[in-house]
């Protein structure tokens, strides 16, 4: 069964057992944890997102609940992207992202 969560004031996890109170929470909610924008050589728009998933995404059954999700959009690292179980890891991988698509796009 999935887990649903919210975020606190701090922008910290919180279970939610409630299906209702969490769709409402998450239809308004800002779960964007950091963003950042960068341009390819060739004008190309490119996005780092990292974001608040409000679903437990470890499949698995077993370990801590995987809450955090970054993305890159656009240029050479299109699509790739990483899934974290803290707002810790989730900055963390965030800034690891963005580091490598400056590397990809000539370390502007």
């Amino acid at each position: 069964m999935l887990q649903h969560y919210v975020l606190d004031d701090r922008f910290d996890p919180v279970p939610c057992p409630d299906l209702l109170v969490w769709a409402r929470w998450f239809e308004t909610a800002n779960r964007v944890l950091a963003k950042d924008q960068d341009e390819g050589r060739d004008g190309t728009h490119i996005e780092v997102s990292t974001v608040f998933l409000g679903l437990d995404h470890n499949f698995s059954g077993t370990g801590p609940p995987v809450l955090w999700e970054t993305l890159v959009f656009g240029g050479p690292l299109d699509g790739e992207g990483g899934r974290y179980t803290t707002k810790a890891a989730a900055l963390q991988g965030h800034q690891a992202y963005c580091a490598k698509v400056r590397a990809a796009i000539g370390g502007r």
